[in-house]
C-alpha cells in the first residue's frame, strides 16, 4: 500500500484537528518557522499520539519561501525514495501550485488542501447506513474544530463532500433531520450552531 505523506506549513496553517490522521497510516511533517517558538498544546499532543508517524521539522533561516522550499525538497527526497508515495501539501500558499502542476507532470502524486479534511483518502467511501454516515459526519465535523460550516447550504455541501457516493437531496436532507434529531446541529434562519459530542 501507498504512503501517505502529510507536509504541514505551519507557518501559514495551524491545524487543530490532527487527530483525524491517527486512525490513518500517514506519515505527517509539520514544518516550522525558524522564528516560531511554541507549538500549541494540542498540536503536540497530537503529534506524540502519531508517534514514530508524526515528525517536525524546523526550518533554518527566515526569507521570504524558505519554509516552503523545505517542504519542496522533502516532497522531492521522498518522492525519490518512494516513487507511488502520495503527498498533501497543508497550506493555503498557492505558490505551492506551479510546482504541484509539475510533479504531477512527472507522475508525482502530490496535491495541496488548505485543512486535512480536504485530504480524499478521509474522506467516508465505505459507510453504508445512516447510523454510519452520521458517525463519520460527527467525526467530520468535531474535527473541523472552529471552521465548522455556519449556514445550512455549507454544511451540505460538506456532507456531499465527504461520500464517494453521491447523495441524493432526499439522501441528504435525511442526514440533516437525523444530525437534528439527534440534537448534534440546531438549524435557524439557515444558519446551524452545533453541540457535538467530544
Amino acid at each position: 500500500m501507498a504512503t501517505n505523506y502529510v507536509l504541514i506549513d505551519f507557518e501559514n496553517v495551524h491545524p487543530s484537528n490532527l487527530e483525524v490522521l491517527k486512525l490513518h497510516p500517514f506519515k505527517v511533517f509539520v514544518f516550522v518557522g525558524s522564528n516560531q517558538a511554541k507549538v500549541p498544546f494540542d498540536l503536540a499532543a497530537a503529534m506524540q499520539a502519531l508517534g514514530d508517524a508524526g515528525q517536525y521539522v524546523k526550518i533554518s533561516g527566515s526569507s521570504k519561501n524558505a519554509l516552503d522550499f523545505h517542504i519542496a525538497y522533502y516532497v522531492g527526497e521522498l518522492a525519490a525514495e518512494e516513487p507511488g508515495a502520495f503527498f498533501h501539501i497543508i497550506s493555503r500558499d498557492t505558490g505551492f501550485d506551479p510546482l504541484i502542476k509539475h510533479l504531477k507532470s512527472k507522475k508525482i502524486k502530490v496535491r495541496r488542501a488548505r485543512d486535512l479534511v480536504e485530504i480524499p483518502a478521509l474522506r467516508v467511501s465505505n459507510a453504508s447506513s445512516n447510523d454510519e454516515k452520521v458517525s463519520a459526519i460527527l467525526k467530520n465535523l468535531v474535527g473541523r474544530g472552529q471552521a465548522r460550516p455556519r449556514k445550512v447550504k455549507t454544511l451540505s455541501n460538506t456532507i456531499k463532500s465527504l461520500f464517494t457516493e453521491n447523495l441524493t437531496e432526499q439522501q441528504l436532507a435525511a442526514l440533516l433531520k437525523e444530525l437534528e434529531q439527534g440534537q448534534y446541529i440546531k438549524v435557524s434562519n439557515g444558519n446551524v450552531s452545533y453541540h457535538l459530542p467530544h
